[in-house]
Formats: C-alpha cells, sequence, structure tokens
C-alpha cells in the first residue's frame, strides 16, 4: 500500500482583494486566507492548525474539524484541462496539504496517521464553496468540484506537534473502511433519496459533526439549498 506523501505544507494570511464599486460581481471586494504559499522546515500543528495559518470566515472555514485541508495535487492536470488555466496548480485550492499517493478513493474517515510528532485524522471531506470561483472567475466551479467528486479532505489534530513537508503519512488505524472520501461525498450528492445511507452517516461518530447534521436533517426531510455556499456573492440575487 502506498502512504500519502505531504509534497507540500502551506500557510496563509488573510487577504483582501477586489474593487467594492466593481460592476461585475466576480471582480468586488472579498477576502480569503486561501491564498497559501509553501512552507519549510518544521512546522507546529495545532489542534486548530499549522502555526501562522489564517481562515477569513470562521463560521465555515478553520476549526478543530477543518485544521488541515488536504488536496491531491494530480487533481490539478484535470483541471488545467477542464478548464484551461494554466495557473491552477499547487495551492490553488487553498489546501494546507499538496498530497502525492492518496485520493478520495483510498481516504477514509477516521484514519489515524502518525505526521511527524503530531497525530491527525481524516474528519470529513471538503464542501466546495464559492471561493475558489471567484479566484479563478469560473462561476460554477464549485458546482464542478463538487460533481466530479475532487473536492479534497480535511483532518482533526488528535495530537500536536511539529512537521513538516516531505514526509509520509503513517497510518496507525482505519476504523471504517466502507466510508472513503467518495463514498460520503456520493451520498451527500448523488445518491441524495437514499436514507438508509443518509442514516447510516448521521451516525457516524468519526464523521465531523456539521457533515452529520446536514444527514440528519434530510433524514427529516429538511434538505437545504446549496445555492449560498456554491455561488455566494459571486452571483447577483
Amino acid at each position: 500500500m502506498n502512504l500519502p506523501f505531504i509534497k507540500q505544507l502551506r500557510t496563509g494570511k488573510v487577504k483582501q482583494m477586489g474593487n467594492e464599486h466593481a460592476k461585475d460581481p466576480m471582480d468586488r471586494r472579498w477576502e480569503s486566507g486561501m491564498f497559501k504559499e509553501p512552507k519549510t522546515g518544521r512546522l507546529y500543528l495545532y489542534e486548530t492548525g499549522l502555526r501562522d495559518d489564517e481562515v477569513a470566515d470562521t463560521k465555515v472555514h478553520g476549526g478543530p474539524e477543518k485544521a488541515l485541508f488536504a488536496y491531491p495535487e494530480v487533481h490539478y492536470e484535470y483541471w488545467q484541462e477542464k478548464l484551461r488555466i494554466k495557473e491552477i496548480g499547487a495551492g490553488a485550492m487553498g489546501e494546507n496539504m499538496v498530497m502525492e499517493g492518496a485520493d478520495e478513493f483510498t481516504t477514509f474517515i477516521g484514519d489515524t496517521y502518525r505526521f511527524g510528532e503530531a497525530t491527525i485524522q481524516v474528519s470529513q471531506p471538503r464542501r466546495p464553496c464559492w471561493k475558489p470561483a471567484r479566484r479563478f472567475k469560473v462561476l460554477d466551479f464549485a458546482l464542478q468540484i463538487q460533481q466530479t467528486g475532487k473536492t479534497g479532505w480535511y483532518y482533526r489534530v488528535l495530537e500536536e506537534g511539529h512537521v513538516e513537508a516531505g514526509a509520509e503519512l503513517e497510518l496507525i488505524d482505519r476504523p471504517l473502511p466502507q466510508w472513503s472520501i467518495a463514498a460520503c461525498n456520493e451520498a451527500m450528492y448523488v445518491k441524495t433519496s437514499d436514507l438508509n445511507l443518509a442514516y447510516e452517516l448521521a451516525s457516524c461518530e468519526l464523521l465531523a459533526p456539521n457533515w452529520r447534521r446536514s444527514f440528519q436533517r434530510r433524514l427529516r426531510g429538511q434538505e437545504s439549498s446549496i445555492e449560498k455556499r456554491v455561488y455566494g456573492p459571486n452571483k447577483e440575487d
């Protein structure tokens, strides 16, 4: 079995971009912490993320369940070809971890890894939002990410410590081999009428609480709209 390899670790500060008076919503003022730069040497990994890393909207980004965002580097070949954007490469999704040897089919909820001095655990797939769309001026980019399943995923931190790029993750435990990131994405976005899947994931203790709540709402017949998440202020009301 190939072990996930951390090709890059990236952090960044919140940046403001755009013009608040722009006519096109895609050109208006916005802020994001997704513009992250690769870091060398040892970095301290806290329960809520890497030292010196920032997120702009703490209601939907960051926190213990989203301490580290990982994205497979191989996906960028697909996006470059699909979107015809050369600049979309490592770091373009705002990831902390540029991954090799792992993707949504080989990564499972609850996977627990030794990473340097730290211990991390897969918590949830990433739910794509409107900010990558704004960055690359592709209005439906979040929907494309969602539909392809090339979402990436998050880790929670079970044990803090120093970490460094250029390292393999050592698998300690895989308690839920039935729940790959790909399978979770399919349950959320494709098999929306399968309430058995919704029940299983709503009851999955190692899945992040916000994902569990989404499946619980589905079971109650209270599915929420995705418009705000995928389009946000990029689209006029």
